[in-house]
């Protein structure tokens, strides 16, 4: 009778060993998964990182604001008036101390266009347009380095 005891006795051992023992080999299999999960996403967040194409480089753009023109309307005998304040963009900042040393003869060119043009020109979008780029190419005939790439109105008013 002592020997079935024993051998009634293994049998039980034997299982939860190899119960244990499964155990451990699927948390080790866990902890491994886990691991090479964390450091493929680190290694590929760090390549994609690493891999970004650098920015091109853009000339440095600036604006530079003129002070309002109040002038008379053209066709009007004197009766409406246009105010209007103008911001100019550079291709390059260096171009702003050549306009600041130009600015009387800038101001000028732009008086006389803005006077020359009838009310019907100024109050539509496709006038207002033209008159954009007159003044832009008014500007770059006189700059000797550098351009002027945009007008922008910021303050347009007919009265």
């Amino acid at each position: 009778m002592a020997k079935e005891q024993t051998e009634e006795q293994q049998p039980s051992v034997e299982p939860k060993k190899k119960s244990n023992l499964k155990w451990i080999v699927i948390i080790l299999a866990l902890v491994m998964v886990i691991a090479v999960g964390t450091a493929a996403g680190l290694y590929f967040f760090m390549k994609k990182e690493t891999a970004k194409p650098a920015a091109p480089q853009q000339l440095t753009v600036a604006t530079w604001p003129m002070e309002a023109f109040i002038v008379n309307i053209a066709d009007t005998n004197g009766e409406r008036y246009l105010k209007v304040v103008i911001q100019l963009e550079v291709n390059d900042q260096h171009v702003i101390p050549e306009l600041e040393q130009l600015k009387p003869r800038l101001r000028d060119s732009i008086l006389d266009l803005l006077t020359s043009k009838p009310y019907k020109d100024l109050i539509d979008l496709s006038g207002k347009q033209r008159l954009r780029e007159d003044i832009a190419g008014r500007i770059n005939n006189s700059l000797s380095k550098g351009k002027v790439t945009k007008v922008y109105f910021t303050d347009f008013v007919i009265q």
